[in-house]
């Protein structure tokens, strides 16, 4: 089962490599060193902003300190 997984991501790999025209590897390397990394740190920093946006809703003292 985990081989038949693994042939498959390859497959889609060689696909958008050979739609995009950049090959297995480039799309390799574009997929899981650029815009990996990149989603994480995007959704990091969106859930911090979120998380303090909260924290000063919930606590009036913070409000009136921050402006």
């Amino acid at each position: 089962m985990i081989n038949s997984f693994f042939n498959w991501c390859v497959n889609v790999l060689e696909f958008i490599g050979a739609i995009t025209g950049m090959g297995y590897e480039l799309a390799n390397i574009v997929i899981f060193v650029f815009l990996q990394p990149a989603l994480i740190l995007l959704f990091f920093i969106l859930w911090r902003k979120e998380k303090k946006k909260n924290f000063i809703k919930k606590n009036p003292l913070v409000k009136d300190t921050i402006k």
